[in-house]
């Protein structure tokens, strides 16, 4: 059968008090001390998008870990390069139940394993955040048939919200950081708009990025933004636009909402926030 994908990068510069985004727009909601919205500031993003199989998903990614930095660091102290989150190594104790640590990947404590130490963290906002190695057919059978893991064999969601927002911490402490690069492997995008990544500067916007649709069944959608002039302090990803459930269906199944996990996280070292 012949493959399916499509890859593509998008330069821009944004207006950021009202502008056009990449499949998508947004405003500028910051305002000063007075009240007043603060004068427009120019925003420059590297987009890397891409839908399909595999193959062509990593492509695009390899493009985007460039963007990124070399190499994949493994253990704090570094001072450039990336992070990686696949969730793969996640142990039994944290898989397949709804208790998937929020600071799991940001461990400051020196007894932890460096692979904890990965300056990300999931912020609370009242629900549990479940790694899944089953497609989440523990959650409804129908998912084993609409979830496939990118890098095997695990995935991730946020139970009870669609929205999952990250902050970063300069890895193995407690000291708030920034990044300049960060971008998520979807799984099972099925319709446009659904599903996002809005990147903020403390309090301001960067942008709302929607996530292209997969290409065929069973396959990806990869979105990675890189702000070469920016400081991102905060991500906010929404993905679909329902919550797994038992008796929810997606809607290549008969449902009514598009049901999203996510796989891979690729980020930027973060770098401490002055």
């Amino acid at each position: 059968m012949k493959k399916q994908f499509q890859n593509f990068r998008i330069t821009i510069t944004i207006i950021s008090s009202a502008v056009l985004l990449f499949a998508g727009c947004t405003k500028d909601k910051t305002a000063n001390n007075s009240g007043y919205p603060q004068p427009p500031v120019t925003v420059n993003s590297v987009v890397e998008a891409s839908s399909g199989d595999s193959l062509g998903v990593i492509l695009k990614i390899n493009d985007f870990r460039e963007l990124a930095g070399d190499p994949v660091n493994t253990a704090p102290g570094a001072e450039t390069g990336r992070r990686e989150v696949n969730w793969d190594a996640v142990p039994p104790a944290f898989t397949n139940a709804n208790n998937f640590p929020f600071d799991f990947f940001g461990g400051s404590d020196a007894a932890l394993p460096n692979g904890r130490k990965r300056g990300l963290i999931l912020q609370n906002t009242g629900t549990s955040f479940r790694v899944d190695s089953t497609s989440f057919s523990d959650i409804d059978a129908s998912y084993s048939a609409q979830f496939e893991a990118f890098s095997k064999k695990r995935l991730f969601v946020y139970l009870g919200n669609n929205v999952t927002e990250v902050t970063f911490k300069v890895p193995g402490t407690t000291t708030d950081a920034f990044v300049k690069s960060f971008g998520v492997v979807f799984t099972d995008v099925d319709q446009a708009n659904s599903t996002s990544i809005e990147y903020f500067n403390r309090d301001r916007s960067l942008g709302v990025f929607n996530v292209p649709i997969r290409a065929v069944n069973g396959s990806f959608s990869f979105l990675g933004v890189n702000f070469p002039d920016e400081k991102v302090t905060r991500v906010r990803i929404t993905s679909g636009n329902g919550i797994l459930g038992a008796g929810i269906k997606d809607i290549s199944d008969g449902g009514t909402k598009d049901l999203v996990a996510m796989d891979d996280f690729i980020y930027d070292e973060p770098k401490q926030l002055n």
